[in-house]
């Protein structure tokens, strides 16, 4: 008997050398059969190559900032501590004339998010979300706040070192955001392209130490038409709860089985038959 690795050369060998023969090795059953024709394998082409390089940085969207949200301590560095609108409102105070960037929001959400500790039916800080996104071991945390004309912000927080440093933060008209992993995807409409949406999926990014847009498409979600698209009310999808299987429940109208003597030994609790009696014959 030959060693396993023999044999496997010896099938590798078989294939590189007979390469489209039906089989090897005698055409038996199991053996390797031809997949056809391979299509032929089309290199990468470079368009204009001698165009030189850019030597202007393009316009900096922000997609990578990150800040440390001032006077919030983090306990144990455990991010379920804390109060979400407590942080958002930290940045409120920290940015109050901030309407752009990161850290922008309309003037009468920013009154809002001031509000919320007299009037919480209005707040616009949605319940929080927790994923460790960062692959740290320890839980981040999601927050989303509503907007004018159904858009929404979400941003991420890390705690790190006592305190939370923000480490995402958009602001678009979502039609959902859900957690797939440690990814963060945003579901967005398409205001130029009626029929499709934009879907983002955001990232933890070690170098940069924040969440980055890793993976951007538009997808077609409906047939297209001429009208205006009209976007659901956003929502915040949970990661889905494995189901725990339940034992099927014993049948009830079954036969109980006798307890049959095994060498001669009846079990103990078994049921033995009383021999009947025979009838006397007349």
């Amino acid at each position: 008997m030959r060693p396993r690795g023999v044999q496997l050369a010896a099938g590798v060998l078989c294939a590189l050398v007979l390469g489209g023969v039906v089989g090897c090795g005698g055409g038996g059953e199991g053996g390797l059969k031809s997949a056809g024709v391979a299509p032929t394998a089309v290199g990468p082409v470079r368009l204009w190559p001698d165009l030189p390089p850019a030597t202007d940085p393009p316009i900096d969207y922000g997609e990578s900032d990150t800040e440390r949200v001032p006077g919030i301590k983090v306990s144990d560095n455990d991010v379920r501590s804390v109060d979400a609108v407590a942080v958002v409102e930290a940045e409120v105070r920290a940015h109050p004339d901030t309407y752009s960037g990161g850290d922008g929001l309309y003037e009468e959400t920013a009154r809002a998010i001031r509000a919320c500790g007299t009037a919480p039916a209005a707040c616009p800080v949605m319940r929080p979300y927790y994923r460790d996104l960062t692959g740290n071991g320890r839980d981040e945390l999601i927050v989303g706040i509503r907007m004018p004309d159904q858009q929404v912000g979400v941003r991420v927080y890390l705690a790190e070192n006592g305190g939370l440093t923000r480490i995402m933060s958009t602001v678009d008209q979502v039609i959902s955001v859900e957690l797939a992993g440690r990814d963060l995807i945003m579901r967005v409409s398409s205001a130029g392209i009626p029929g499709y949406e934009y879907r983002t999926a955001w990232s933890w990014d070690e170098q940069q130490h924040s969440m980055l847009p890793t993976r951007d498409e538009i997808v077609r979600v409906k047939p297209g038409g001429s009208g205006p698209s009209t976007a659901p009310a956003p929502r915040l999808v949970s990661p889905t709860p494995t189901p725990t299987p339940t034992p099927a429940p014993a049948p009830t109208d079954a036969p109980a089985l006798p307890d049959v003597p095994v060498d001669g030994v009846t079990p103990p609790n078994a049921t033995v038959p009383l021999p009947v009696p025979a009838r006397p014959s007349p």
